[in-house]
This record gives structure tokens, sequence and C-alpha cells, in this order.
């Protein structure tokens, strides 16, 4: 009779060395039938298991800590690189509250135009590219005039341009309401030319539509 002992192979704990007994030709295992399995990392295993992002690690580590850090910047302890709880929050940016007050707006989480006055709104949202008197421009685009024009003349036509957009104009359908559409349109129509129709948010409403364009005159 010979013995030949089996290693058990990791990660099996069996009680006692397990044994092949060759007798007469025929092989029989002799071992303890209890053991422990321990679980085995897999890479199934690794995809299932929830992932942690630590967003200020990712800041830490980012390609711009890496670039612009020297070696010996690299070499101190971890430290913050961006720690976003140092920034100001909006309300207590003056900067920031000079803009909103330009734009007549707050920063209790509002977005788009808010003042209703169709002067102001021309002048924060078209005499960019229109000019202050609606004289219009040309140079490396072309910025059509909107005074003494014909086409501004309907009024339905103007709101229809500052709802959709038009050419490289960028929509204002989700930046105005329907009041604001119709205050800025009735400036056009009225101050920059000389027509006379009165204009409301109901006239706003007809055209009032589910799918707005995107804000690039590209969408």
């Amino acid at each position: 009779m010979r013995l030949h002992p089996i290693e058990p192979s990791r990660p099996l704990k069996l009680c006692r060395t397990a044994i092949i007994l060759v007798i007469g030709g025929a092989a029989t295992l002799s071992a303890c039938s209890s053991y422990t399995k321990e679980k085995a990392t897999t890479i199934a295993s690794q995809q299932s298991a929830p992932v942690i992002f630590d967003n200020q690690a990712s800041r830490n580590n980012g390609a711009w800590g890496g670039v612009y850090m020297s070696k010996a910047a690299l070499a101190r302890p971890p430290m913050n690189i961006v720690n976003v709880s140092s920034i100001p929050k909006m309300q207590n940016d003056a900067n920031l509250q000079k803009w909103l007050a330009k734009f007549e707006g707050s920063s209790q989480g509002k977005t788009g135009f808010f003042t209703m006055n169709g002067k102001k709104l021309y002048e924060d949202s078209c005499a960019g590219c229109h000019m202050q008197k609606g004289e219009g421009a040309q140079g490396a685009g072309y910025y059509p005039p909107l005074a003494n024009n014909s086409k501004m003349q309907s009024k339905y036509y103007i709101i229809s341009v500052v709802m959709n957009g038009l050419r490289g104009m960028p929509s204002f359908h989700s930046m105005m309401n329907d009041e604001q559409i119709a205050a800025v349109t009735q400036y056009v129509h009225s101050d920059l030319n000389k027509f006379t129709d009165t204009v409301t948010a109901a006239n706003v409403v007809q055209l009032r539509h589910e799918f707005p364009p995107g804000a690039d005159p590209s969408e």
C-alpha cells in the first residue's frame, strides 16, 4: 500500500490531511467532509459591489493637480486642491449680486429673465446684437435692423421669432414667459417702429407650443 498525500488547494480548510489509499489497484479518498470555503474575489463580484465615488478625491487626483503640482507638493500629505466648501455661496458673492441686480433677479433658484418691462427685456436680451436703437449691425455676422422694419408690423411674426429663434438667433421659449414675450414684442412693434397694435399674453399663448427649440440655434 502506498500513501500519496494531497495538499488541499486554498482556500479550503480541511480538518486533517487527505490521503489516497491505493489498495489492489483501486484508489479511495479519505478526508474530513466538513470544510470552510472563503469567498474569493472575482471580476463579477467587483462589478456588482457598490461604487462609492469621492468627488473631493477625484478633484485632488485629477489631471489639473497632476500637471500643475510640483514634486514637493506631491510629496506632502494629501490636501484638498479644490475644496468646494471654501467657495462662497451665491447669496454671499458680491460680484454675482451686482449682476443679479442688473437683471432684476435674485439668487433664490430662479432662472431666465425677471423683469416685465419690454424696454429692459430688449436691452438685456436683444440690444447686444440688434443694437440699442434697433439699428442692427454687420461685421463678423449680420444682425438685421429691427427699427423701421416693415416685418415688425406683424406682432405674430415678432412673437414667433422671439419664441422659436431664427437662423443665428436663439429661442427664448423657455427663458421668457408669455407676459415677457408680449412686453418685448410690444417694445419692438411700437417703440422701435410706429405700429399701434396691442400685444397681449393671449397672443403669445396662441403660438406657444410644447416642443421648444434648443437654446443653441443649431438645435
